[in-house]
């Protein structure tokens, strides 16, 4: 069964950074796009970072230059490093996995976590 569980959302303080993980299991974790997702109370779903296998990247313009994606295969686990943390960046963050080679700023991915909650207080 394929299955993904987010980690290490917390409340900050804006100007901090923070770490969240996504331990993957169930499908072969290098041959995926892995996503990072957020949705605040209002918003639609919004795809923040992608990573596809041979490593190539995708930004939303809202955050290039603060977080940063990468993932260890060993671990099947994706990470979103995220700096200089703004309280708009506040938002139920989710992890996805798509068998298409990239799906940039796209939300149709196949598999998704629960999400971590991040919350950024001025």
């Amino acid at each position: 069964e394929e299955r993904l569980v987010e980690s290490g959302g917390v409340s900050v303080q804006a100007g901090g950074a923070l770490r969240i993980s996504c331990s993957a299991s169930g499908f072969t974790f290098g041959d995926f796009t892995m996503g990072w997702f957020r949705q605040a109370p209002v918003n639609d779903c919004e795809q923040v970072a992608s990573i596809a296998s041979g490593g190539s990247t995708y930004y939303v313009d809202s955050v290039k230059g603060r977080f940063t994606i990468s993932q260890d295969n060993d671990k099947n686990t994706v990470y979103l490093q995220m700096n200089n943390l703004k309280p708009e960046d506040t938002a139920m963050y989710y992890c996805a996995a798509s068998r298409s080679w990239g799906a940039w700023g796209s939300c149709s991915y196949d598999y998704w976590g629960q999400g971590t909650q991040v919350t950024v207080s001025a």
